[in-house]
């Protein structure tokens, strides 16, 4: 991923001052301008924040005057493109709340599905849909039809209800219902790029209401096409790493006897920064073949000193009767910016088919500072 200042830096400005002059040539710009020295500190989104207030304070006042300047910009400027589109799409979004006419509205999603080829409009999305759920949703659902595969994919995208980086919009969580229709008219696009979107929409659905993502995923797995199994497994990836019954059943892992043995540990201790290797093997000693999903899960140590599972994936296999399939995994506990470590009791455990055995403890050491640092 690349670092904020790389995509949306002290040159996006420039880029955006310069397209936005294409159209207002006398325009002064100051607060677009006196962003660019603002950025530095800023994480990501912030940053996009800033630039929007710094065009709401730079454009003209009404919705009609500062979206006319926006399309003269996209059909004027070579340069209105990529991460500056960011900024431009969340002021358009809220110069329609704050000029409250459904008219605005309206034209806003519009403009939005416009722009959403040079830089997906999804994150300003979120405050429309903040705003007026239903009236949006009405909107969005026509753009399932479109012919424009970012258009569709941004019905999608833009309404995941754990979209990331995005806003948070509470209806989508607690009526996961809403977009259905949209993923229902999307589970067979032509477009990989389209079918990804939904099958994390649904995944992010799987994380509120269990039932109704199994339930969708059982319609349409009743008339698939050739990409409808691949949809629904990345759909439903989540409710397997967590061992839901129906989600297995649907993909074929049914209720199996095998045996498994470990994981045995190489090193009961490890430090934060290396790697801890373990093996297993498991047996299937039924006179049928086991389709088998194989994870593990590692029990980090929290910060209160309880523990919380992590689910990760070994492997998905298909055990012949008598077959046995060895293991090994090296799992690496190195410093995330997306996960923070906690010496101390950690553990390690199997799961297949949902079913967890073999637990086994470990302890994980502060990380070891080489002797010349500092």
């Amino acid at each position: 991923m690349p670092f904020a200042e790389e995509l949306i830096g002290a040159r996006t400005v420039q880029e955006l001052t310069s397209a936005l002059r294409v159209v207002l040539p006398d325009a002064g710009l100051p607060a677009v301008r006196a962003a660019g020295s603002a950025l530095p500190p800023l994480a990501l989104r912030e940053r996009s924040d800033l630039l929007r207030d710094a065009l709401l304070a730079d454009l003209p006042d009404g919705y009609d005057e500062f979206a006319n300047v926006v399309r003269a910009a996209g059909d004027r400027a070579p340069t209105f493109t990529g991460w500056l589109i960011w900024p431009v799409t969340s002021a358009v979004a809220a110069k329609a709340i704050e000029d409250g006419r459904p008219a605005a509205f309206e034209d806003a999603l519009a403009l939005l599905a416009e722009l959403t080829d040079r830089l997906s409009s999804e994150f300003a999305l979120r405050s429309l849909l903040n705003h007026d759920l239903d009236r949006a949703l009405a909107v969005i659902s026509g753009w399932t039809g479109s012919e424009n595969e970012g258009v569709r994919r941004l019905a999608s995208e833009g309404t995941r209800p754990s979209l990331p980086w995005a806003v948070r919009v509470p209806r989508l969580l607690t009526e996961p219902s809403s977009t259905l229709p949209i993923l229902a008219d999307l589970h067979r696009d032509d477009s990989e790029y389209v079918r990804r979107s939904v099958a994390n929409h649904l995944n992010d659905l799987s994380r509120v209401d269990p039932g109704l993502v199994t339930s969708t995923a059982a319609k349409w797995l009743a008339e698939p096409d050739a990409n409808t199994l691949r949809v629904v497994r990345h759909g439903l990836r989540t409710l397997v790493k967590r061992g839901h019954p129906e989600a297995l059943r649907l993909l074929g892992f049914a209720p199996v006897r095998v045996d498994v043995t470990g994981p045995n540990l190489a090193t009961d201790a490890v430090a934060i920064g290396e790697v801890l290797t373990f093996t297993a093997s498991v047996h299937n000693p039924e006179p049928e073949p086991a389709r088998l999903v194989i994870d593990y899960l590692v029990h980090h140590r929290k910060a209160d000193g309880g523990q919380t599972a992590k689910t990760f994936k070994l492997t998905t296999r298909t055990l012949a009767p008598g077959e046995t399939v060895d293991l090994t995994r090296a799992h690496p506990f190195r410093v995330l910016t997306t996960r923070r470590y906690h010496p101390g009791p950690h553990g390690i455990e199997l799961q297949v088919n949902g079913v967890r055995s073999g637990r086994v403890d470990f302890t994980l050491l502060p990380a070891v500072v080489p002797a010349d640092a500092g």
